[in-house]
């Protein structure tokens, strides 16, 4: 830092303490629909809510007009769930910036690989599966397929989807193939962002049987020979070939095109150009500037 710098002050984003607050002082920006109470999400937060009480405090900012009275920015269905069980106050956090926007923004869902991480620290550290099911609000057996989720999953597959939301059932399928069919399934979920049941059951009905584990046969699709289904397996390798070919050149060929379309852009803005191409090359003049007004190239 030199002399001529200031030093520079960076505001608080939340006040430094929490802070109980009666409900009746907090306003929503929305209200919990009854259908809303309906949903998985919110039966499960009721059921963290009962078994292990509120982990991550509401958010609230201060009303400007009247600085007893406070705005909810995010905690909706846990402010509904601490309601519905009779509770008048929570700890809140305290917010600086009045902008409910951030908050839904930076929203990270769990993926399954994380949540089933989750899942085995807690056992590690004690928690019964019993809590563990009440909590997460999942019966039992589905916890303990949680637990084993990774059982017959090669690492370099596991590692590809650990941040992905890949359902259970998707992984069940994964089961199904060998080690390199798994990652190379991995590798086509990713490249077509698709992570899907119904996708992951189209990669095993492309799938060779001698890539299946034993005994592991796909399910058999109605209305579609084995002839066909050798051809779809043909077809689903020559996709996968091409797929790589794109991956390997597509950096290259994009900025290609970008330095194409401004050096065409330079071209047509150029006016003595411009005149010269519509007496001696009228063809070329309307394709250029279909080219400058492609902003997909530029994107």
């Amino acid at each position: 830092m030199t002399t001529g710098d200031k030093e520079q002050i960076v505001a608080a984003a939340f006040e430094r303490d929490l802070r109980r607050i009666a409900f009746d002082h907090i306003a929503p920006l929305y209200v919990v629909t009854p259908q809303t109470k309906e949903t998985v999400k919110f039966k499960r937060i009721v059921a963290s809510i009962a078994e292990i009480g509120l982990v991550e405090p509401i958010v609230v900012t201060r009303d400007r007009q009247d600085p007893t009275q406070y705005t909810l920015l995010d905690g909706h269905l846990r402010l509904e769930v601490l309601k519905d069980q009779g509770v008048s106050e929570t700890p809140c956090i305290i917010s600086t910036d009045d902008e409910a926007f951030t908050y839904n923004k930076r929203i990270s869902r769990l993926a399954t690989i994380q949540e089933h991480k989750m899942i085995l620290r807690a056992l590690t550290l004690g928690a019964s599966e019993e809590r563990l099911a009440k909590a997460l609000n999942v019966n039992i057996k589905t916890l303990q397929e949680k637990r084993r989720l990774l059982d017959g999953i090669c690492p370099e597959a596991a590692e590809m989807l650990k941040d992905k939301q890949v359902a259970l059932t998707g992984f069940r399928i994964l089961k199904k193939m060998k080690p390199m069919r798994q990652i190379e399934a991995a590798q086509l979920m990713m490249t077509m962002n698709k992570y899907t049941v119904n996708y992951a059951q189209s990669l095993l009905a492309g799938t060779p049987e001698s890539q299946l584990v034993s005994g592991a046969t796909p399910k058999k699709i109605k209305g579609i020979s084995r002839e066909q289904l050798d051809l779809m397996e043909r077809e689903s390798a020559n996709l996968e070939r091409e797929v790589r070919l794109v991956e390997d050149s597509y950096g290259a060929d994009h900025l290609d095109l970008v330095l194409a379309r401004g050096y065409v852009t330079r071209l047509v803005s150029n006016e003595r150009i411009t005149k010269y191409l519509a007496l001696h090359h009228e063809e070329f003049l309307p394709e250029f500037e279909k080219i400058t007004e492609r902003e997909a190239f530029a994107s």
